[in-house]
């Protein structure tokens, strides 16, 4: 069986920064839990991250790349791209199944299991089962409303749950103060 686990939506507007994230975990086409939480604050509160596939791997993934923003503080690409040469060059990280969000004040990025660390150029960024439904429903809200950050984050992950099977409507929605 195949876990399904997640939408994930981060979205840079108007001078904050807010990622959001759905509580559905599903087991093949069961779902097991309705209320997970997959969005974490990291280096205290500085960093947001949010993560999608396998429940282990996701948790492996993120406790390195924890490491990686002390060993780097303040300095999310370079943590990001420390993380992603060791994911890249570990035999066990490799067969790590699960990707990251991460943003703070000045920077979003997405790290993958291949070894990208990718900044979107629209400051809208989405992963998991649901992450291109809530990427073009934030896409759509940002053209064409006003609405801030954790707005669009919160409104487009429900329109990914009305789409994407995997998707719930238990969400979780942090937001930071951006530096420019």
């Amino acid at each position: 069986m195949e876990f399904h686990a997640t939408t994930i939506l981060a979205v840079r507007r108007n001078g904050a920064v807010a990622i959001g994230g759905d509580g559905q975990v599903s087991l093949g086409n069961t779902i097991v839990k309705a209320d997970a939480t997959k969005i974490r604050r990291l280096a205290e509160g500085s960093v947001l991250v949010g993560f999608a596939g396998s429940a282990a791997d996701s948790f492996a993934l993120m406790e390195r790349f924890e490491a990686r923003l002390k060993d780097h503080p303040a300095n999310l690409p370079r943590a990001a791209t420390a993380l992603a040469k060791q994911w890249r060059t570990d035999r066990a990280l490799r067969r790590l199944e699960a990707m990251l969000v991460a943003v703070d004040a000045r920077h979003m990025l997405l790290l993958s299991g291949s070894g990208d660390v990718i900044q979107p150029p629209d400051g809208i960024l989405g992963i998991g089962s649901g992450g291109n439904y809530a990427l073009a429903a934030a896409r759509a809200l940002a053209a064409h409303t006003d609405l801030g950050a954790a707005r669009i984050v919160r409104a487009s992950l429900e329109i990914a749950a009305g789409i994407d099977v995997y998707t719930n409507t238990n969400i979780t929605v942090e937001e930071l103060e951006c530096e420019t």
